[in-house]
């Protein structure tokens, strides 16, 4: 009698055995699991997006969401996913302490829950449950986001908020962690970050979108092959890492010398980017060389 009373509770769904459900449930878990090449493709804040959930300390970026203004931010207090401040102020993070291994689901868990959700209330984890929409169906395309980055987190409370002591101490810690960080504004596409984690060097990270890994670090090769695979005196490429299904190429810079003086620079490379992605000649000699001293350096976050 136990197990029929067991079987008349089990929660099946409509039309499926007790295997089906479990083959299906199965099946889900799978999916969930699998990471996402490219989580923000297609976007037009794509870039920005991967610095800001990959290496920028502290920021903040305002999207239109299905008509609410959402703030995106690095990361917030607790390392919470998503909060609704007092005055209806809604706040998203892409620096998370509990996620899945799907960035751009979890975005659209996150954006999907802030927009019902009340004042004071905060969502723990960004791990996408099945129910969300595609990030493409709640994030505007088109979207592009204009990051302001701080030297600190005093941007967490209102300048008059009554901070507890625990939280406090939690904030001064977060702030003795924040790697001074300066968003190059450049004519260029993609995002460029000027970082500086102290040790003597400052450096550049420059997010690149192009749908071709191959291509761009070939187009580096052969620019670095010439010689010119830098930003000036004094600037050294130190290699390139990939994240989220894109290109950074990071240069070793001065740190006396102010962000903004690299535009220039930056510019140009790109111009001999552009042309050698373009370019679709057998590599030299000399090309491949340089093209195997990147990969050899390149890593995977």
């Amino acid at each position: 009698m136990a197990k029929k009373n067991r079987r008349k509770q089990e929660n099946l769904p409509e039309g499926m055995s007790r295997r089906q459900a479990k083959l299906a449930a199965r099946a889900a878990e799978r999916e969930a699991l699998q990471k996402d090449p490219r989580p923000f493709e297609g976007l037009a804040a794509e870039a920005e997006l991967v610095a800001l959930q990959e290496f920028v300390p502290s920021a903040t970026a305002q999207v239109t969401v299905k008509d609410t203004p959402v703030q995106l931010v690095t990361v917030l207090p607790g390392a919470v996913a998503a909060m609704v401040r007092e005055g209806g102020e809604r706040l998203v993070a892409l620096q998370v302490a509990a996620h899945s291994q799907n960035p751009g689901r979890d975005l659209a868990y996150a954006l999907n829950w802030v927009l019902s959700a009340k004042e004071g209330e905060q969502l723990q984890s960004t791990a996408a449950d099945g129910q969300q929409p595609a990030l493409k169906d709640i994030f505007p395309a088109d979207a592009a986001l204009d990051v302001t980055s701080y030297d600190d987190f005093s941007w967490w409370f209102p300048e008059d908020a009554q901070i507890p002591p625990q939280i406090q101490q939690a904030m001064a810690a977060a702030n003795d962690a924040v790697i001074p960080s300066v968003e190059v504004k450049a004519d260029a596409p993609g995002a460029v970050w000027w970082v500086n984690p102290g040790g003597g060097k400052a450096h550049i990270r420059w997010v690149r979108t192009e749908d071709n890994e191959n291509q761009m670090l070939s187009a580096l090769a052969r620019i670095a092959a010439r010689g010119e695979l830098n930003l000036g005196e004094g600037t050294k490429f130190a290699g390139a890492f990939r994240t989220h299904g894109v290109v950074v190429p990071v240069w070793d810079l001065d740190p006396a010398v102010e962000p903004e003086s690299y535009a220039d620079a930056l510019v140009a490379l790109n111009k001999a980017i552009e042309a050698e992605y373009a370019n679709d000649a057998q590599l030299s000699a000399d090309e491949r060389k340089q093209l195997d001293n990147i990969k050899s350096r390149q890593v995977t976050i």
